[in-house]
């Protein structure tokens, strides 16, 4: 696997539902200070960033609410000025929504509420929501490196500074398991 030193910055709850295989999917409209004022899809295989700042117990999914104490606790316990990347993904699909109804076939793959997916759409409305369908690979050593000054901020891509060592990357998901997962989402979209 040719691993690329860029993060796409993503809520550490959605990093680690993803590292678990509890969803596939990620929404994205892109941060506040993008570069293109959108989100584009910079890379197909990249590192996902855990962020803090944003994530609220409410905005997910009752059954997915404790991820975010669960993942704070992580964040306390980690060194101080330091990120750990344990999860990266390849980019399957880039999926551009502008409908609600779609957005709502879309709830029973992912750990947001339908609230909070609604905001999502409807803020920039002239742009899309992206939906990903992500094949994402976790790592037994996590690794750790440094927080840059430049990794700050609201937007959506990084390039590591500090490209994480050489490391071993399991799939999370079978490639049938995730081929059924992708279908399902795409028949749901009648893609």
């Amino acid at each position: 696997m040719n691993i690329n030193p860029v993060a796409l910055k993503e809520w550490a709850s959605a990093v680690h539902a993803l590292g678990a295989g509890q969803q596939i999917i990620l929404l994205r409209k892109g941060g506040i200070a993008e570069e293109t004022r959108r989100f584009e899809l910079k890379s197909h295989s990249f590192f996902l960033y855990p962020t803090y700042e944003h994530q609220r117990e409410e905005l997910l999914k009752e059954p997915y609410r404790p991820l975010v104490a669960q993942t704070l606790a992580d964040e306390a316990s980690g060194g101080a000025g330091t990120v750990s990347l344990a999860v990266y993904a390849e980019a399957a699909d880039d999926i551009e929504i502008r409908d609600p109804e779609q957005l709502e076939l879309l709830n029973p793959f992912h750990i947001w509420s339908e609230q909070l997916a609604a905001e999502r759409l409807r803020w920039k409305a002239k742009e899309p929501l992206h939906v990903l369908l992500l094949r994402v690979y976790v790592s037994e050593a996590a690794a750790t490196i440094p927080v840059q000054p430049e990794y700050s901020g609201c937007r959506s891509w990084i390039e590591l500074k500090d490209a994480p060592p050489e490391q071993q990357w399991k799939p999370v998901l079978s490639e049938s398991e995730f081929e059924r997962r992708r279908s399902e989402i795409l028949s749901a979209l009648g893609s």
